[in-house]
């Protein structure tokens, strides 16, 4: 294993980020190097985000590992991710859902959705993660609903299509605020056909999610 993966997760233990057994070990099989371009290799294992390309960034890795916590994901689980990037992100929620599972991953920059492909397969996990160049606002009408639905990007209010695709009993966990400074960590539960508990998790920082319901391309 990588030495300093190894050194990353057990600092985001200390720090009370990773508090579970299964997203500790999922954190430490990803290698989170293969899922950021070859020159920025090297601050893998920093905790940061960093640059991919086309004004986008790969999450630092006490933001997946609060998603992963948050979200409380088991095996078996249909999940919706809303921004793919490289797929570092989605990697560790297959690992987290197994083989049995499946996430499918919106990405709408064709370029990233394309990167994103290569590096789930090359990493292994092509069998339970479909990366989809699409819109990613809209969610994904055909596989609703889904148990859990979490964005990798910030918008100015929770898409209601995502609220819509949502199982009953499942999680939703997306940034929710303006476009060019601090974000809300919104997770919410919804309780029935027409019932949604909101809980705000503390301030975050997110490139916009562009579509139809989130924020307009420039």
């Amino acid at each position: 294993m990588n030495e300093e993966r190894k050194k990353l997760v057990d600092k985001l233990s200390i720090y009370g980020y990773l508090k579970t057994e299964e997203v500790k070990n999922a954190m430490l099989k990803v290698p989170r190097e293969e899922f950021i371009p070859p020159e920025n290799r090297e601050y893998a294992y920093i905790d940061q985000p960093l640059p991919i390309g086309e004004g986008q960034t790969i999450s630092a890795p006490h933001m997946v590992a609060m998603i992963c916590e948050t979200l409380q994901l088991e095996k078996g689980m249909k999940i919706l991710e809303i921004g793919a990037g490289f797929g570092y992100n989605a990697a560790v929620v297959a690992e987290l859902i197994g083989p049995e599972g499946h996430l499918f991953t919106t990405e709408r920059i064709e370029t990233l959705a394309q990167m994103a492909e290569k590096n789930l397969k090359s990493a292994g996990y092509d069998k339970n993660v479909t990366v989809l160049h699409t819109d990613g606002t809209r969610g994904f009408k055909e596989e609703a609903p889904f148990d859990r639905i979490y964005a990798t990007a910030s918008a100015p209010k929770v898409p209601e299509p995502l609220k819509e695709q949502l199982k009953i009993g499942g999680r939703l966990l997306a940034p929710i605020g303006p476009q060019t400074s601090f974000q809300e960590l919104i997770c919410i539960l919804r309780e029935s056909e027409d019932k949604y508990e909101t809980r705000k998790l503390g301030g975050v920082a997110f490139v916009p999610m562009i579509g139809e319901h989130g924020w307009p391309e420039e």
